[in-house]
């Protein structure tokens, strides 16, 4: 029988590992249980935060609408009530793209409300 060498698909996937966790700091880049963990953990980080993304720019939108329907002396809560009660179906998004590239479009909204 003929020798066999082993070891092949062990070294690639050491090689797999240690080259996802390149430019970690520490062990973490270079020794190959540590780096599995910090694979492990970063995985697990970036799906959370992929939906926490979407909260983080929901709140960014407030923000920006706020600032905007304060400069007409209303409060942000008002302001989509009254888009509420008047059957508005603009989202929180696009209102916020609004107020900020379309100033005079967003206050001829608000005045809309208003009155």
């Amino acid at each position: 029988m003929s020798r066999v060498k082993r070891g092949t698909t062990a070294l690639k996937r050491r090689r797999n590992v240690l080259k996802q966790t390149k430019g970690y700091r520490f062990g973490r880049s270079t020794k190959e249980r540590m780096a599995k963990v910090a694979i492990l953990h970063a995985g697990s980080n970036a799906f959370a935060h992929r939906r926490k993304k979407k909260n983080d720019f929901r709140r960014l939108w407030t923000v920006r609408i706020n600032a905007a329907v304060r400069l007409s002396g209303l409060s942000y809560g008002r302001f989509i009530g009254m888009l509420k009660k008047n059957n508005i179906a603009l989202d929180r998004k696009v209102l916020s793209q609004i107020a900020q590239k379309h100033p005079g479009t967003f206050e001829r909204i608000v005045k809309q409300q208003v009155s």
